[in-house]
């Protein structure tokens, strides 16, 4: 155990907690909400106190921080602001040990209960149970198992059912979950205590009491404590060696029927344990549910049987890859080709094992048999295959379709970095800027034609040529077709240098609409103009013009108070 002088530092709780929760942390701390911070024997606990009482631990081991915290990022594992607060407690000396509010140490509490006799003891640690249920409960299950006999199994579940069962609703989501991880706790003690057999049947019983409870589950707690007693589970299986065969069966059906992802991949989690003899039992079972599966073809839907449909799949699939059979893997697959999806999952299966003639077979059937549910991804994989292969010209055509659908900027730069590969770019752009006009045209006169007429601009065009850089292109398309704001923003920083009255003409116009919104945010902006507005201003001669500007804005939204405080900073 190391010393927790050697451990915890300033710069060790920016690193866990990273700056933001660092921040909150230290506003905690400055706040005051760190309450009876006590260290004792290498450990240090505190309360914080926030929108609820959240408890901390800090303990020292092998030169390295253990934390916790019961508030929920906390039960996910995250460093979280109450851990900072209560560090930055510690190491402002908040805690030598004391108890909270005296001067008693922990020290002088051990030699206290070292003195009295166990009679004494034993009462104390009873009138404390009374009103701790937790420690009731710890102790309840204890003596469940006392002497080294089989434990209690009915005074185990009767406490995995308290604590899994919160009633109506937990007055405390926290004292909840520290109930929860008291009992599971409980049960890991079992195996240490060489009562595996036992775990296993006790663990199995609370994970159905986790999934019963999942619509308790309001911070996403319960999923993780499925996932700690399956891993209880499994070292317990370890230990005790049941029956492979019983075990197979159980986890089968478990994984097949569960609706939150219990035992999923059981077959790869608890191949140790299942050996030779479970496997081929789990196999057995698993190909005898598939047996009963339909084939699906493109279009056809199978709405009954989606979601054990799903898990036998995924079953079949991990065994096929257990065995490294890839036309095993292929045929499982296959059974279900009602999407585009199915067919570039094969296709990137075959590509993962070298084979790219039959990556593209599939890919190609997929685009064929869906001609009109295009996935993209499935698109991609074959304009990358012709890449590969040489074959620019039909990858360009099938990157054309894409951008064809959807003209936008992205798919413009991807037309682009697609057609630099075989140097056709020159011959593509020129394509593509003739389309998006011709779309402009379209849209229109759909417009113009239509009884709730839009407006359609050339933001399209600005934006394609801002992005090659072609500003002058760029301005004449916005002059002539108009384009969304941000775009004229845009043209006139890009054009202050050479065209101050140009961008000094756009800002004008927007200067004041900005201040109207009535909003911090708006406002903000409105400043940034008129700086932008002001240095151009002197550039052409015009300070004073500027000045007289300004007067004429802080007599006509003096009301504003939060703009005209902007304007008071202005040098």
């Amino acid at each position: 155990m190391s010393s927790m002088d050697e451990v915890l530092n300033h710069g060790l709780l920016l690193e866990l907690a990273g700056g933001r929760y660092f921040e909150r942390g230290e506003g905690y701390y400055r706040e005051g909400r760190v309450r009876d911070l006590l260290e004792h024997e290498g450990a240090i606990a505190a309360k914080v106190v926030g929108t609820e009482e959240y408890r901390v631990r800090f303990r020292a081991e092998d030169e390295e921080l253990d934390y916790s915290c019961d508030c929920p990022l906390g039960m996910d594992g995250e460093f979280c602001k109450h851990c900072v607060a209560v560090g930055l407690a510690w190491l402002a000396g908040e805690s030598s040990g004391d108890i909270p509010g005296g001067s008693v140490t922990m020290d002088d509490v051990r030699k206290y209960l070292e003195g009295r006799e166990k009679n004494a003891l034993v009462g104390i640690i009873l009138e404390q149970a009374v009103e701790d249920e937790l420690l009731r409960e710890r102790l309840l299950l204890r003596a469940a198992r006392e002497g080294g006999r089989a434990p209690d199994l009915d005074a185990f579940r009767r406490a995995i059912d308290n604590a899994f069962d919160p009633g109506d609703f937990p007055e405390s989501y926290q004292a909840y979950a520290r109930g929860i991880e008291n009992t599971v706790g409980s049960l890991s003690e079992l195996i240490g205590e060489s009562f595996a057999a036992e775990t296993i049947e006790l663990a199995e019983y609370a994970l159905r009491a986790a999934e019963n409870a999942m619509g308790y589950d309001t911070e996403g707690y319960m999923l993780g404590v499925l996932q700690d007693i399956e891993r209880l589970h499994h070292e317990a299986c370890k230990q005790a060696a049941p029956d492979p065969e019983i075990l197979a069966r159980r986890l089968f059906e478990w994984e097949l029927n569960g609706h939150y992802d219990t035992f999923f991949d059981a077959v790869d989690t608890y191949a140790d344990v299942l050996g030779e003899r479970g496997l081929a039992r789990y196999r057995k079972l698993a190909e005898e549910e598939w047996a009963g599966v339909p084939t699906l073809g493109p279009g056809e839907g199978d709405p009954e049987l989606h979601h054990s449909r799903f898990r036998i799949t995924h079953i079949m699939e991990t065994l096929a890859a257990r065995e490294n059979d890839l036309e095993a893997l292929v045929a499982v697959m296959s059974r279900d080709l009602s999407r585009p999806h199915a067919y570039l999952r094969i296709a990137e299966v075959y590509r993962r094992a070298g084979d790219h003639d039959q990556a593209l077979e599939w890919a190609e059937e997929g685009m064929w048999v869906f001609p009109d549910k295009a996935y993209y991804r499935l698109r991609g994989f074959l304009i990358e295959e012709y890449h590969r292969r040489g074959r620019h010209e039909e990858a360009m055509d099938l990157v054309w379709t894409e951008f064809a659908e959807r003209p936008h900027l992205e798919g413009y730069r991807r037309l682009k970095d697609h057609a630099d590969q075989d140097g056709s770019w020159h011959s593509w752009r020129g394509k593509a800027l003739d389309f998006v006009r011709e779309d402009i045209a379209r849209r229109k006169k759909e417009s113009k034609d239509s009884y709730f007429p839009r407006r359609v601009d050339h933001s399209m065009l600005v934006e394609i040529l801002l992005w090659e850089g072609n500003v002058e292109d760029a301005w004449r398309e916005a002059k002539e077709g108009g384009c969304a704001d941000k775009l004229w923003l845009d043209l006139a920083r890009r054009r202050e240098h050479d065209h101050p009255q140009d961008a000094l003409d756009i800002y004008w116009t927007r200067i004041e609409p900005l201040i109207e919104q009535t909003n911090n945010s708006a406002y903000r902006e409105a400043y940034d103009l008129l700086l932008r507005a002001r240095a151009l201003m002197r550039r052409l001669g015009h300070e004073q013009e500027f000045e007289e500007y300004v007067e004429l804005l802080r007599l006509e939204y003096k009301r504003k108070r939060n703009f005209m405080k902007l304007l008071d900073g202005m040098e």
